[in-house]
């Protein structure tokens, strides 16, 4: 089981959190996405390692930039 926290840019509402929460969702493997809007840290939980690159290819899909 793997747990990250991310930082993620741009997110102002509920519709933000959803779009990022839907996108990282569908990566093969995840199977938590918590995201708090205040900070922009969204925490993914899986039972693999995840490729950074499928990560934030899934939050800039959702519309939004990943830091780092």
């Amino acid at each position: 089981m793997s747990e990250i926290t991310y930082t993620v840019t741009g997110m102002t509402c509920a519709h933000c959190v959803a779009s990022v929460t839907e996108e990282l969702g569908e990566i093969a493997g995840v199977t938590d996405v918590a995201v708090d809007l205040g900070s922009g840290a969204v925490t993914v939980t899986s039972g693999q390692e995840l490729d950074p690159a499928k990560v934030r290819t899934a939050v800039e899909e959702a519309g939004y930039q990943l830091v780092g």
